[in-house]
């Protein structure tokens, strides 16, 4: 089997992954049928959809660091059957709510809501579950595969979305039965951690209940300089460089002056160059700090380079590049959170990295987009990818003295511990 694919020989990631195939589709399939439903019912239809947006997103920021706990309390994989059911019963109610013509935008708002808080509590427990099912030489490919899985299902979930709602009709109805497709492609997930050989899976013991638990993990993060870096690395390209829904549209619409199927090809291009991006990291062995601050610097430079490119065309060749340091980047920090965390504690540290992560969406996108109502769109990617690079450097200086540090890249064993017992704990937390 290719290096590339070698996690496959796993029959329990083979049937994880084929679940995630068809939930990632689906999930690709609602978001597009969510923002046209809003557009359609909605009297502000851009106000609306950055409501939802962030109503969808808000619960990964309140609730992260109590379901990273909850995913190291329970079985992951019961948990996760849990969680997926939770993320149906919305988009469910909502596909019945649109195909019979009921909805109104409070209904979305109130349902956006509750499937976030689904989302909070599985993202963190599918996160450290890749590490159960694969061993540890392997997770680097299976992390790098379920990008590439993900952003497949991006290149072809709004496509099918789009004929879907344009077959039927392209109105609220149509978007209806794309929401309802996605809530049945939950039942596939379900059924195939139902169908896993629990005597192949590699479960740490579950953390008892006891006080100071999240502390335990925000202590135990905090005692390691490497996952602090990776932390600031993520929160920085995160917060500044990875805003291409902003930054790619002004760029077309403003600068080159294009129309939305012009805007369509570069997020087109953009997905070819991240599905590429985590098929070369799929590939990989080990994953190494390094990596981790070389793509971030490489990511943020591509960025500011795109923000010079002179024509539609270079914007377009330009794009794969930040597609494939980006999700470079993405998978290298993923990883390594992993793979150099205890396991007792690798849903908390998950959680707290997805946190930062994608919490710094909010602060970040209206900082963009008041750069560029101010001073034009290019100064959203360039001061974007600077910001990124700027942070990145100044993360290695404030993480302790600067050739400590560099240790650190060389040689990351030095801050793995191996066992995090009780008195490493409690040196932690002084």
């Amino acid at each position: 089997m290719s290096p590339t694919f070698r996690s496959l020989h796993n029959p329990n990631y083979r049937l994880y992954a084929a679940g995630g195939i068809v939930s990632n589709t689906g999930t690709w399939m609602q978001r597009i049928a969510q923002d046209w439903l809003v557009l359609a019912i909605a009297a502000n239809g851009a106000t609306a959809l950055g409501i939802t947006t962030a109503l969808q997103f808000l619960p990964m920021l309140l609730l992260s660091p109590y379901a990273g706990l909850i995913a190291d309390r329970f079985p992951k994989r019961r948990l996760l059957q849990v969680t997926q059911l939770m993320m149906m019963a919305p988009a469910l109610v909502l596909g019945v709510l649109a195909v019979t013509g009921a909805v109104e935008v409070w209904h979305v708002y109130t349902l956006a809501l509750v499937f976030g808080v689904g989302t909070a509590f599985d993202a963190p427990a599918r996160q450290a579950f890749v590490s159960e099912i694969v061993d540890e030489d392997d997770l680097t490919n299976a992390v790098g595969l379920n990008s590439a899985s993900f952003n497949a299902a991006r290149l072809v979930g709004p496509a099918l979305a789009g004929v879907m709602i344009a077959a039927l009709g392209g109105g609220v109805v149509g978007t209806g039965w794309v929401i309802l497709i996605n809530a049945v492609s939950y039942l596939p997930v379900v059924g195939v951690l139902q169908l896993l050989d629990v005597r192949l899976l590699h479960s740490p013991d579950r953390v008892r209940r006891q006080p100071g638990a999240l502390r335990e993990g925000l202590a135990y993060v905090r005692a390691r300089p490497d996952l602090m870096l990776v932390l600031a690395v993520v929160f920085f390209a995160g917060t500044f460089g990875l805003n291409f829904q902003i930054t790619a549209a002004l760029m077309v619409t403003e600068v080159f002056e294009r129309d939305s199927a012009a805007f369509g090809l570069v997020g087109s291009v953009l997905a070819v160059g991240s599905l590429t991006g985590a098929l070369l990291a799929a590939s990989r062995k080990t994953v190494r700090l390094r990596l981790v601050v070389g793509s971030a610097l490489v990511f943020g430079a591509s960025v500011v380079m795109a923000g010079l490119m002179p024509t539609y065309w270079t914007f377009v060749v330009w794009a794969p590049v930040m597609g494939i340091t980006g999700l470079t980047l993405i998978t290298a920090a993923n990883t390594r959170m992993q793979i150099s965390t205890a396991p007792a504690l690798r849903g908390r540290v998950m959680s707290l990295y997805l946190m930062i992560f994608m919490g710094g969406t909010p602060i970040g996108a209206p900082v963009i987009g008041w750069i560029g109502s101010e001073y034009g769109a290019r100064w959203t990617l360039v001061v974007g990818g600077s910001v990124t690079v700027l942070g990145v450097l100044g993360s290695l200086l404030v993480l302790g003295h600067l050739q400590r540090v560099l240790t650190v890249l060389g040689r990351p064993s030095r801050f793995v511990p191996r066992v995090w017992d009780d008195q490493t704990v409690a040196r932690a937390r002084k």
